[in-house]
């Protein structure tokens, strides 16, 4: 196949399972139905980030903004 670009050929590669065609000039992807497929279902599986602690989170911001004021008082 030729990339509908640069009318170069290209080049297969495998990650992780799923077969991309990429331009070398250009760099552009192309993946077939399937492929696309695996790479949606694989990020659906992926678990998502763990919660925060919202209250490590404001106490980290009241720390970080008073510090900020300490240090600027001297105007």
């Amino acid at each position: 196949m030729k990339c509908p670009t640069c009318n170069v050929a290209l080049v297969m590669a495998d990650r992780n399972g799923i077969e991309i065609d990429y331009c070398p000039n250009g760099r552009g992807i192309w993946l077939d139905r399937s492929e696309l497929d695996k790479i949606i279902e694989r990020s659906v599986q992926q678990p998502s980030n763990p919660k925060r602690n919202n209250y490590l989170d404001k106490e980290r911001y009241y720390a970080e903004k008073n510090n900020y004021h300490n240090k600027n008082k001297g105007f």
